[in-house]
């Protein structure tokens, strides 16, 4: 189906093999269009979200007021504070979470080989501000959260947090000019502000599958691993499994970085896959001693934007970072950009893109071949899909799991695993007795599940008007930070606003665009500011818009989770990320501030 690099065949020959690809793209995705259902980790299921880290912590019900709640207390929440605490002057910032310390993600995700995929330089926040530097390019999830810890102590933001607190529910007082927060310990504080970064990988989510309540051995979900049962820690070690046999349901990102431990200490490990994962080279590797010495004064920043615009398709006269995501995109953006043999035209565009995609995913199937051994196994983990269906992973252990001899891969053909038993899981019509049984099945989506139900509370603004009635058709926000209707609020989120692989650079981007607008509230002497309803709706018009952008190539994705399992029509339209790309919203966001005239709030 390839065409060799320097083969100068027609048009018609390329329509014609990319034909014959999307066909097998086809096959492969209608294997899994009867789609799968997930359920929450609440209710009868709250074990699987509960804290193993910390012990509960006792405290009496607090009744105060504060400068700013903020509720989340991962990278956004973080960043809330260090640039509020930065540009603004405000002095009671409180963090209020759900988890026992700050970290987000990096809290309750622990789990053996945990990484980010993101390098480190640039996925770290505040790196420069703080002095510190990553040691391995890219850093295990211990050395995160000591420095999203780090960051905490730096900007004070222990003072006031709150932590094993839930809030039930935020409440605007029009005549104080407050919002009231309630929560799960009794408290009401009144806040003048309020920010709300309830994070996207932290809510684990389990697989709908019958007699799930059932099953008699031990078993919980990745993001809450039971270090007790495994024995170890977030760097292997497993030591307690070595009588056990193993099932993980799941093969996207987090089991291609558990995998290796799990298959080293157990007696037994069945991984079952419903699509396999696109797995390329990470190529980690430690600090170079003397690279800090060489770094001047705003790298971080400038290595964030470089690997931004690359990694959206925007030439760059260097690659700073040169990882996987760099390079890969690079190739995708060469072969589309007018400038190349596509030229202007938007089909010979699509075309060529389709072209480099393909070639992409064929050498990443090559891999798959080069490394495992069984040519069953080896042709059952390759992934027939179009590279940005599923976020590609990375790792230089996964594949070279399954040439283990207790290693079993159970592949499903798109079904899924049927049911679960008392004893074990059954797939494929075959039971598979298990000791412990691991959830690897991801988290709550942000894009189709409503927004109070993720956070798990509803906010009444202005007139007593609930988020959740105003967006119970979709999301309505003035650049995805602001509502009309609810005064001294901003919600950090990807919906309706910009989305890119390093989440931790656009919630900086955010960040940075909501101290701006405090500190103008704050400077002219204005108690509350508010999105105009004009301005909201002018930009829900452009989500509109460009949200179409979308829908064709999710829709020929096989199934998972940016396409809402098969359905991307099933999610609202309004709550899809800024269809224009990163780079233009995060130059929107700056071009609004350069302005300088706060078009489009109202300031009372």
């Amino acid at each position: 189906m390839a065409r060799p690099e320097g083969d100068e065949r027609s048009d018609e020959a390329l329509r014609i093999d990319l034909e014959a690809v999307r066909e097998k793209y086809r096959q492969e995705r209608d294997k899994r269009t009867a789609g799968r259902t997930y359920q929450f980790a609440r209710g009868e299921f709250s074990r699987y979200a509960h804290d193993p880290y910390t012990e509960p912590r006792q405290r009496e019900p607090l009744r105060d007021e504060v400068d700013v709640a903020v509720v989340g207390a991962g990278i956004g929440g973080l960043l809330t504070g260090a640039r509020l605490r930065q540009e603004t002057g405000l002095d009671r910032i409180r963090l209020i979470d759900e988890a026992g310390d700050v970290g987000g993600t990096w809290y309750w995700n622990r789990f053996p080989g945990v990484r980010c995929d993101v390098e480190s330089y640039i996925y770290m926040p505040l790196l420069e501000e703080l002095g510190t530097i990553p040691t391995e390019k890219y850093a295990t999830g211990p050395e995160i959260l000591a420095h999203l810890k780090r960051i905490a102590r730096e900007y004070d933001l222990y003072r006031d947090a709150l932590f094993q607190t839930v809030v039930t529910e935020l409440r605007w007082d029009e005549a104080a000019g407050r919002w009231l927060v309630s929560t799960d310990r009794g408290d009401l504080i009144r806040a003048r502000y309020v920010a709300m970064s309830i994070g996207l990988m932290h809510r684990p989510k389990l697989p709908g599958l019958p007699g799930l309540e059932t099953f008699a051995g031990h078993s919980f979900h990745t993001s809450r691993w039971d270090f007790d049962y495994t024995g170890g820690d977030s760097t292997g070690g497993l030591t307690r499994l070595k009588d056990k046999t193993v099932g993980v349901i799941g093969t996207g990102s987090t089991t291609i970085q558990i995998a290796p431990h799990l298959a080293e200490w157990a007696e037994r490990l069945f991984l079952f896959q419903r699509t396999p994962a696109a797995v390329d080279v990470r190529g980690n590797r430690p600090t170079p001693p003397d690279w800090a010495q060489s770094l001047e004064p705003g790298w971080q920043q400038r290595r964030m934007e470089n690997f931004h615009a690359l990694t959206s398709g925007v030439p760059q006269d260097e690659d700073l970072v040169q990882d996987r995501w760099t390079q890969t995109t690079a190739k995708l953006a060469a072969a589309i950009l007018p400038t190349g043999d596509a030229g202007g035209d938007p089909r010979q565009r699509a075309l060529a893109a389709e072209r480099a995609d393909f070639l992409k995913m064929e050498e990443l199937r090559a891999r798959v071949d080069s490394v495992v051994a069984d040519p069953a196994t080896a042709a059952a983990l390759k992934p027939y899909y179009r590279l940005y269906c599923k976020r590609p992973c990375f790792h230089d252990g996964y594949l070279q799991t399954f040439n283990r001899p207790n290693v079993t891969l159970v592949d499903t053909q798109g079904r899924g695993v049927q049911r679960l038993t008392p004893a074990g899981v059954v797939a494929n019509g075959r039971e598979y007795p298990l000791d412990c049984l691991i959830f690897a099945t991801g988290y709550e989506h942000e894009f189709a599940v409503p927004y109070t139900v993720r956070a798990g509370y509803d906010i009444i603004g202005r007139d007593g008007v609930r988020l959740s009635q105003k967006w119970a058709d979709g999301a309505r926000t003035l650049h995805g930070l602001q509502v009309n209707g609810f005064p001294n609020c901003f919600i950090l989120s990807k919906v309706q606003a910009g989305r890119h692989v390093n989440i931790a650079y656009m919630l900086g981007e955010q960040t940075r665009h909501l101290a701006y607008i405090v500190g103008c509230v704050e400077q002219r002497g204005h108690r509350v500011v508010e999105a105009c309803e004009s301005a909201e709706k002018e930009w829900v018009e452009e989500i509109l818009r460009l949200a179409a952008n979308d829908l064709d190539f999710l829709e020929n994705c096989t199934p998972g989770l940016y396409n809402n399992e098969g359905d991307p029509k099933g999610m609202p339209l309004l709550n899809s990320s800024y269809g224009g790309g990163s780079v233009q919203f995060v130059n929107i966001l700056r071009r609004w501030r350069a302005a300088g005239d706060l078009a489009g709030l109202e300031l009372r």
